[in-house]
C-alpha cells in the first residue's frame, strides 16, 4: 500500500493548476505550455503564449519542436476532458518531464489569466466560484 506523502508528492509530480502554471511563467525558464486540443478549439481562444500541438501528433512533432530537457504543461477543454492526459502521456512516452493542467482551458478562462484568440491577447471576468475575485470599494 503506497503512503499518503507518497501518494500526495507523486500526484503534484504530474499535476499542475491554472494558478501555479500562471505563477511559474515569468520565473520559471524553459517552461512549453501545449494546447492538446483541435484545430477548432484553439481558434475558439486558448492560453496566452501556448503551442498548438493535437496530442496525436505530439510523437512526430515534438522532438523537432519542444528542445529535450523543457518542462512541459499540456492542457485540454475542462476537467472534464481526457486529452491532457493523452497529451501528457505522449509526452512522457518521450521522455520529456511533463505535468497536466487540471482544470484545462475552462479553468484558465475561469481564473482571469490571459487569453488570446485572431483579436490578441485578452482576459476575461474571474469567476468568483473558481478565482479570487477583488471587489472595487464603492468610495
Amino acid at each position: 500500500m503506497i503512503d499518503r506523502t507518497e501518494y500526495y508528492a507523486a500526484k503534484l509530480a504530474y499535476e499542475t493548476d491554472a494558478s501555479d502554471v500562471y505563477a511559474a511563467l515569468p520565473a520559471e525558464d524553459g517552461i512549453v505550455i501545449i494546447d492538446v486540443r483541435s484545430d477548432e478549439a484553439w481558434a475558439q481562444g486558448r492560453v496566452a503564449g501556448a503551442t498548438h500541438m493535437h496530442y496525436s501528433e505530439i510523437a512526430d512533432r515534438a522532438p523537432a519542436e519542444i528542445p529535450a530537457g523543457s518542462a512541459v504543461v499540456v492542457y485540454c477543454w475542462s476537467p472534464g476532458c481526457n486529452a491532457g492526459a493523452k497529451g501528457a502521456l505522449e509526452f512522457a512516452k518521450l521522455g520529456y518531464a511533463v505535468r497536466e493542467m487540471i482544470g484545462g482551458f475552462e479553468y484558465w478562462v475561469r481564473e482571469g489569466y490571459p487569453v488570446e484568440d485572431a483579436d490578441g491577447v485578452h482576459r476575461r471576468p474571474v469567476d468568483p466560484l473558481t478565482g479570487i475575485a477583488r471587489i472595487r470599494s464603492r468610495a
